[in-house]
């Protein structure tokens, strides 16, 4: 599942990927193969914590299992 983190909350992705150009038509994040296509890698998956992206628009997303 992927998640948005702002600040001290998490947000659906759908309360801000239905605004993004990169969003795919579903207003869903493009997720792929199990790579955020429309961000970059911020940090690898570790034990302690998930992979981290951050978007084109600027949000911090986590991709959680």
């Amino acid at each position: 599942m992927l998640v948005v983190m702002m600040d001290n909350q998490l947000l659906a992705p759908d309360a801000i990927c239905q605004s993004c150009l990169m969003a795919n038509q579903a207003g869903q994040p493009r997720w792929r193969q199990g790579r955020l296509c429309c961000g970059r890698l911020l940090a690898d998956s570790s034990a302690e914590q998930p992979a981290q992206y951050e978007c084109q628009m600027g949000f911090r997303i986590a991709h959680i299992e």
